[in-house]
């Protein structure tokens, strides 16, 4: 562990290069030399992801100060989520394969330092809530360039960054392992979804199985509340588009009604959502409601889409919804907006459903799929006690060099 005597403390814009990345116009859509570029929605603590990757005119000169190299560290400068902000990655990737937006932080770190210390520093800061307590607050909260640069970085001997690298990098490991057993299981309860639903995939109708429109069994689509929301407590949490994902609900992120929402909009047990608007990724996104909070609502841009539980079985529509073949249906019947897509309910309604007329065998579907549900769910668990375990133990590490929060020069 480093002492006192080993640490300086030093701007960090003195021990690496700090750029904000070029602003998004108009015109820099439509402009000639069209290059791939990074966005908040790329870059993930620990990882960035390439799936989803747009692109905007750079000049030649703009590739040269944009571009990003090996080693390059990129942070969240907004986020509507404050805790999100200065969330990072090291980008790894071939020399000026891409460019930055400016809604990302670039740090090149100096001779001095090595990027998987600096990033171990960062990530120590944001859950410390160093980022949270100096960045400008806003609709999105951002972290600025200037204020970033300002904090005072624990430098210590690039011996000592090693060993707490060398930490980082067996843990790592560990992680990759239980993400790739993580990966099998999920590639397994597909495999059992799209066996168990063969008949959708084919054009005859199966023995056993209904062919309706999903209007005769779902009689209603309701929209949600449209009031603003924020982030008081005190207001009856609604839930948003970003809180479905993977078939279920996930409720770390919530925002609030700061008025009254009508009793026929609270959630039910058993409420089916479906993510009417988005992009085309994640158009159609469902999870049905099992009470994980005593009060909740939904907003408008989902609708509650609950089926006659003496034909279909809530569950059984939420995989029916999920299915890749469906998910394409959807996305055939979704119009285009601005930078979205959006699903009319009523068209919705008029796709047709296949589902096995006997709800046992409906509940022999779902049984199926919760048992490879619980499985993942272990193994999601000790990723999740891992991950803990690693920024304890590099905590313990840079205790010495990242203890309280950096000041400001």
């Amino acid at each position: 562990m480093s002492t006192d005597a080993e640490i300086r403390w030093v701007p960090v814009r003195e021990v690496g290069e700090v750029r904000m990345g070029k602003q998004l116009s108009p015109s820099s859509r439509e402009a000639a030399g069209q290059h791939p570029y990074l966005r908040v929605a790329n870059v993930y603590e620990g990882r960035i992801d390439l799936s989803d990757v747009k692109t905007m005119g750079f000049s030649s000169g703009e590739r040269e100060v944009y571009g990003l190299r090996s080693g390059d560290i990129l942070l969240n400068e907004g986020q509507e989520n404050l805790r999100m902000v200065g969330r990072s990655a090291i980008y790894t990737g071939e020399p000026g394969a891409f460019c930055f937006q400016n809604t990302l932080i670039r740090f090149r770190p100096g001779s001095e330092v090595l990027p998987k210390y600096a990033q171990a520093v960062f990530v120590r800061w944001r859950a410390q809530g160093v980022f949270a307590s100096i960045a400008e607050k806003t609709s999105i909260s951002h972290l600025g360039g200037n204020r970033f640069g300002s904090l005072l970085f624990p430098l210590i001997p690039l011996s000592e960054q090693r060993r707490i690298i060398e930490v980082i990098d067996a843990v790592a490991a560990q992680e990759r392992a239980l993400q790739a057993t993580v990966a099998k299981l999920r590639g397994v309860r597909q495999g059992a979804l799209l066996s168990a639903m063969f008949p959708l995939q084919r054009g005859e109708r199966t023995k056993g199985w209904v062919r309706v429109p999903l209007k005769e069994v779902v009689p209603l689509a309701e929209y949600g509340v449209s009031e603003a929301l924020d982030g008081d407590v005190r207001g009856i949490p609604v839930l948003r588009m970003n809180n479905l994902e993977g078939g279920r609900l996930e409720l770390s992120d919530l925002r609030y009604s700061p008025i009254p929402v009508p009793t026929k909009l609270e959630l039910k047990f058993g409420d089916v959502l479906f993510n009417r608007t988005n992009s085309i990724d994640h158009i159609g996104k469902s999870a049905m409601w099992q009470e994980e909070l005593p009060r909740a609502s939904f907003a408008s841009y989902l609708v509650r889409i609950n089926p006659d539980a003496s034909q279909l079985s809530a569950e059984y529509l939420v995989e029916w919804l999920m299915h890749p073949v469906i998910r394409q249906r959807v996305r055939a019947i979704s119009t285009v907006a601005v930078q979205q897509v959006n699903v009319n309910p009523s068209k919705l309604r008029e796709l047709e459903i296949d589902f096995p007329s006997n709800l046992s065998e409906q509940k022999q579907l779902i049984d199926l799929l919760h048992s490879c549900d619980r499985l993942i769910d272990v193994e999601v668990s000790e990723l999740s006690k891992l991950r803990g375990l690693t920024i304890g133990a590099i905590g313990n590490l840079l205790s010495g060099a990242v203890c309280g929060t950096p000041a400001m020069p």
